[in-house]
């Protein structure tokens, strides 16, 4: 396909929508969740081959479940539609002013990105969520959703394209990718000047192809290896409650928690009581030595011995590594080494080790006392967001309107020079 002639047009319809009023895009976004609901079950038909096809190819329950659609999640994305369409439009947003000494009026403003290239896996909801918040924000975007979701995203984009042209705006402002020729995703990656930026939703492998490969710009909504550290002055019922939460109630997630790590302190009475509360739950666990020993024989058996490569690893699944430490300090050194700095928790009663850890872990979030699974723009209070930045620049954490504008300076005199 021509990848530039596609970009370029959403160029073009970048121009037009900088300047759309919030109602204009407001009518859109309702536009669209309106062609959802009644589109549904042409959407759950092409869901149904995606869900087939995931089948034969092994996907695992926690990545069917992520790229599954039902009635009740197309309704949610089209009430989340509606959500973004009730939130502030922030173009046009006065950040900041000042008047300088010379008697310059400055203003910075926000500003739309132009246009935005979103990279995405086997999530369908993506092809919607970015779509509304990238129009809401007056920007393009051009659409790459992974293999495993073909048929789910191709009949998504179309929905809400033809949305947009019944709301009168350019259909070339949503742009959907359909080759899944990777030849094609690399010329998309070296569009400089004409694509203003790139969004990757998706594991450390999506985020490697895209260090090696992009010329434009990237904020990096990459893979979350995500850990639970269970203090020794932590409340054990407390701590097995949010360490299932977090590896459980949905595995296939980026701030589902991969790795629990343990005080030697509390070893012996806390690992037994949740090691049977995941097995149970048909997680599979990887321990060390010395997690094994806090164990009996009988519970030790449905563990496996841990390596290297398992504490490296974001699961997105029903598994799970485990480490005894020797304090907060070992803690702190293991989420360093193999954390990708999305989201960590610590479970304790101690103030000051909650505030050592609050510190000295860098990650987009940090918890203590609470679930990893609470990352995200909406629990935030931030309204929709298109994925969790694990970078520092421009935005961290929740990328939802506000991360995807610029600004701009307009400065007013009454014929100054200088």
């Amino acid at each position: 396909m021509n990848i530039e002639r596609l970009a370029t047009d959403a160029k073009l319809a970048s121009r037009r929508l900088a300047t759309l009023s919030s109602a204009r895009k407001d009518r859109a976004l309702l536009e669209m969740a309106e062609a959802l609901e009644l589109r549904m079950g042409e959407i759950l038909e092409e869901n149904a081959i995606d869900m087939a096809e995931g089948r034969k190819r092994g996907l695992t329950n926690a990545l069917l479940d992520r790229l599954r659609l039902d009635e009740d999640r197309v309704r949610g994305m089209a009430d989340a539609l509606r959500e973004v369409a009730a939130l502030p439009d922030p173009i046009g947003e006065v950040v900041e002013g000042r008047r300088t000494s010379e008697g310059l009026q400055v203003q910075r403003v926000r500003v739309p990105f132009g246009v935005v290239a979103v990279i995405y896996e086997a999530r369908p909801n993506v092809t919607v969520d970015a779509a509304a918040l990238c129009l809401k924000a007056g920007n393009s975007v051009i659409l790459r959703g992974g293999g495993d979701a073909y048929h789910s995203n191709r009949i998504l984009a179309e929905v809400v394209t033809g949305a947009l042209l019944e709301a009168g705006l350019p259909s070339e402002a949503i742009q959907f990718v359909g080759s899944r020729d990777r030849e094609v995703l690399v010329r998309l990656l070296q569009l400089t000047g004409i694509v203003d930026l790139v969004i990757p939703r998706g594991g450390e492998q999506l985020k490697q192809f895209l260090v090696e490969h992009a010329r434009v710009p990237v904020i990096y909504a990459a893979g979350g290896n995500c850990h639970i550290y269970v203090d020794k002055a932590a409340d054990l019922k407390q701590a097995v409650e949010i360490t299932v939460n977090a590896k459980v109630q949905r595995p296939g997630v980026c701030n589902a928690a991969e790795s629990l790590l343990v005080h030697e302190a509390v070893a012996g009475e806390f690992l037994p009581r949740v090691v049977k509360e995941l097995t149970d739950r048909k997680v599979e666990l990887f321990v060390d030595d010395r997690s094994r020993g806090a164990l009996e024989p009988e519970m030790a058996a449905r563990t496996m011995p841990a390596t290297e490569e398992h504490y490296a690893t974001e699961f997105l699944d029903l598994k799970m590594a485990v480490r005894v430490v020797d304090d907060v300090e070992q803690a702190i050194e293991h989420i360093t080494r193999y954390g990708t700095g999305h989201s960590e928790a610590i479970v304790t009663q101690d103030l000051a080790a909650s505030r050592r850890f609050t510190e000295a872990v860098d990650a987009a979030a940090v918890y203590v006392n609470a679930s990893t699974r609470f990352t995200d723009g909406n629990v935030f209070g931030l309204g929709a967001e298109i994925g969790i930045s694990t970078q520092k620049l421009h935005a961290r954490g929740p990328l939802g309107l506000r991360e995807l504008t610029s600004t701009k300076f307009v400065v007013m005199g009454s014929g100054h020079v200088r």
